[in-house]
C-alpha cells in the first residue's frame, strides 16, 4: 500500500510540476464560442502524432479567429494540403502559437498574402516570413476567420502552441485551454505479446486478443492467463470529452506490475523529429491490416520517442514459473479521468520447444548498410537505417506489378523504386507514371521522375507498384452559370475539375487575358475565384482556365459572361 502511495503521489507531483511551467494566464481562447475538441494533442494519426488541438466551429466556417497573446505575425504558408491556410504568431514570452485550416485573414494579412500569390502566380505561397513591425498584434486582435483547407476533415481550428526556440510542440491544455470533460477513457481490446522465441502465453508463443469484462466506473477486468518468459501489452483505447462524439487520444498511459511502476508515458510535449515513431509505439502490423491501433505499453529498444518515463525493463515483463502477477493498466485524459484493467497472470513453464523455420528468400536487408536488389527491370534502392532492424523482405515483379513485401513494416526512411522502361516508345512514355495499388481500384500516384530509359520514386511504403498509363485529359465543369449568362449578382466564379489517371497537377486561370487566383477544395474538386479580387472593366469578360494532369494530359475551358460593376 505504502509502494503504491508513493508511486501516486511521484506522479501527481510530476504532473504538478509540469503544468507549473506553463502560464495559464497568459493566452486567451482563440475563437470566442465554447471550446469543444474534435482532436486532442498527441492523438495517434497516420504516421504521426496529433501536433495540436482541433477545436470545432460548430460546422461552420468564417468565424473570428483572435490572436492568443500579443505578439507578432511571424510566419504565414498557403499549401494546398496539410495546415492549407497557416498563420504563426510570435509571442514575447518564449512560444508561438499556430492556427490552421483557415478559410481566410484579417483585411491587412489577406490584402498581402493575395498581392503575393497574384506576383507569384500561384495559389500556394511558400513560407512567408516577418519581422516584429510588419504585423505586429494585441491579445484579441482578429487575425484570421476558421475554415477547411489543407488536409481537413470538415470546418475546424487547428491550434498549436511551440518552444519558439526549440520548435517542441506542448500540449495546449496546460496553457489554461479548459474543453468539458468529465468522462473516462474507454478500452476497447487489449492484446498480450509473446516477444520472444521463448515465450509462452496459454501455452503458445503467439499474441493474443485476451477478452475484457467492463465491470463499470471506467473498471475492466481481463482474463486470466498463464505465461511464461518475456511479455508485452497493448491496448486499444480512446478519450471522449463531453459536448462531442469524437474518438480522441488519451493523455497517459501506465502499467503496474505487483503495484510497482513498469510503464509510464504522456503527451506533454514533443518534437517533430520523433513524431515519426509513433510506428514503433504502436503495433504497426495489427494496424496496416485491421485499421486498429492498439499502443504498446512496453518500448521497442530504437523508439527514440521522449515521450517515456521511468521504464523499468522497457515495460517488458519477465514471468517466472509458480509466481503470480497483478498487471493494472490505467489511461488517463488531460482532467485526470482515468480508466483501468487489471489482468491476472499465472507464471507456468511449458516445455515445448519451437523451432522457427528459416527465411528462405534471398532478399535479406541488413538494416545498418545499404541495400539494392534488382529483379525483371525493377529496383528496390534502401539506404541505410531505412529498416529498423534486419529482415528477410519479399521482393517479386508479375505481370508489371513490382511486389514489395506487404506494408506491414515501418521504415524511417525513403526508399527508392526504379522501372526500366526502354522498351516503351517516346510517345508511350509521356503517358506513364508509377502508381501505388495498396487500393487496386483506386491507384495512387506517385511523384514520378523521368530519365531516357528509367522511371523512379522515392516512397516509404511498401506494397505493389505499377506503371501505369494515362491517356485522358481532365475534365472540367462550369457552376451555377452557363455560357454568355449575365452574373451580375454573384460573388464567386466557380468550376468543377477531376482527372481519372495521374491526377490533377495544375491550373492556369484568366479574366479578360490577366491571371485570376483560382482556390482549389481537393475535397470537393472545385475552383473558386472571388471577384473582388480586381475590378472588371466593361460588362461583357471572357473566362478561361487550362488544366493539366501528371503526365501532361491537359484540357481547356473558354467562356463568355456578362457582369456589371457593382460599388
Amino acid at each position: 500500500m505504502k509502494r503504491a502511495f508513493l508511486v501516486i503521489s511521484v506522479l501527481t507531483t510530476f504532473i504538478h510540476f509540469s503544468q507549473e511551467k506553463y502560464p495559464k494566464d497568459y493566452f486567451r481562447n482563440p475563437l470566442d464560442i465554447p471550446t469543444v475538441l474534435s482532436g486532442t494533442f498527441g492523438e495517434l494519426r497516420s504516421n504521426h502524432f496529433h501536433s495540436g488541438v482541433d477545436i470545432k466551429t460548430q460546422g461552420k466556417e468564417g468565424l473570428k479567429i483572435y490572436a492568443t497573446a500579443d505578439g507578432y505575425v511571424s510566419r504565414i504558408k498557403v499549401a494546398q494540403f496539410g495546415f492549407g491556410k497557416a498563420i504563426y504568431i510570435t509571442h514575447p514570452n518564449g512560444f508561438t502559437t499556430v492556427y490552421a485550416h483557415l478559410s481566410k485573414y484579417a483585411d491587412k494579412i489577406e490584402k498581402y498574402v493575395k498581392s503575393v500569390q497574384y506576383k507569384k502566380e500561384n495559389y500556394q505561397t511558400g513560407n512567408l516570413f516577418f519581422k516584429e513591425d510588419k504585423f505586429p498584434v494585441k491579445k484579441g486582435d482578429v487575425i484570421a476567420f476558421s475554415g477547411d483547407t489543407g488536409s481537413s476533415g470538415g470546418p475546424h481550428l487547428h491550434y498549436e502552441i511551440r518552444n519558439t526556440k526549440t520548435e517542441n510542440i506542448i500540449n495546449p491544455l496546460f496553457f489554461g485551454l479548459h474543453p468539458e470533460d468529465s468522462k473516462p477513457p474507454i478500452f476497447q481490446s487489449l492484446k498480450v505479446y509473446a516477444l520472444n522465441n521463448n515465450s509462452r502465453i496459454n501455452n503458445q508463443n503467439k499474441n493474443f486478443i485476451i477478452p475484457l469484462k467492463n465491470i463499470g466506473k471506467g473498471k475492466f477486468i481481463a482474463d486470466r492467463i498463464s505465461a511464461s518468459g518475456t511479455i508485452g501489452f497493448g491496448v486499444n483505447v480512446f478519450d471522449r470529452l463531453n459536448l462531442a462524439p469524437n474518438k480522441n487520444g488519451i493523455y497517459s498511459l501506465e502499467m503496474f506490475v505487483n503495484g510497482k511502476l513498469f510503464y509510464y508515458h504522456n503527451v506533454e510535449t514533443f518534437s517533430f523529429s520523433e513524431s515519426k515513431f509513433i510506428n514503433l509505439h504502436i503495433d504497426y502490423k495489427h494496424y496496416k491490416k485491421y485499421k486498429r491501433r492498439f499502443q504498446k505499453t512496453y518500448k521497442e529498444a530504437i523508439n527514440k520517442l521522449s515521450t517515456y518515463k521511468k521504464l523499468i525493463n522497457n515495460g517488458k515483463i519477465d514471468i517466472k514459473e509458480g509466481l503470480n502477477y497483478n498487471i493494472m493498466i490505467i489511461a488517463k485524459d488531460y482532467n485526470g479521468n482515468s480508466s483501468s484493467i487489471k489482468i491476472p497472470i499465472v507464471g507456468k513453464k511449458n516445455n515445448t520447444i519451437i523451432t522457427q523455420p528459416k527465411d528462405t528468400t534471398k532478399f535479406k536487408i541488413l538494416a545498418k548498410k545499404f541495400n539494392k536488389f534488382t529483379l525483371k527491370g525493377v529496383t528496390i534502392a534502401f539506404p541505410k537505417n531505412t529498416f529498423y532492424k534486419d529482415v528477410y523482405l519479399d521482393f517479386n515483379v508479375e505481370n508489371g506489378i513490382a511486389k514489395i513485401h506487404t506494408p506491414i513494416i515501418p521504415l524511417d526512411k525513403r526508399y527508392t523504386l526504379t522501372f526500366n522502361v526502354s522498351k516503351y516508345s517516346n510517345t508511350e512514355k509521356e503517358k506513364l507514371y508509377i502508381a501505388n495499388l495498396e487500393y487496386p481500384k483506386y491507384p495512387r500516384y506517385q511523384y514520378t521522375r523521368k530519365k531516357d530509359s528509367t522511371f523512379y520514386t522515392t516512397t516509404k511504403t511498401l506494397g505493389n507498384y505499377s506503371l501505369l498509363a494515362d491517356n485522358q485529359k481532365p475534365e472540367i465543369k462550369l457552376l451555377y452559370f452557363k455560357d454568355k449568362q449575365w452574373i451580375t449578382k454573384r460573388k464567386t466564379l466557380k468550376v468543377k475539375i477531376s482527372d481519372k489517371g495521374s491526377g490533377i497537377k495544375n491550373w492556369r486561370a484568366t479574366i479578360d487575358g490577366e491571371w485570376i487566383l483560382m482556390e482549389y477544395n481537393h475535397k470537393k474538386n472545385t475552383l473558386t475565384y472571388n471577384f473582388n479580387d480586381k475590378k472588371l472593366v466593361g460588362s461583357k469578360h471572357i473566362f478561361k482556365i487550362v488544366v493539366s494532369d501528371n503526365v501532361g494530359n491537359t484540357n481547356t475551358l473558354s467562356t463568355t459572361f456578362f457582369k456589371k460593376q457593382v460599388n
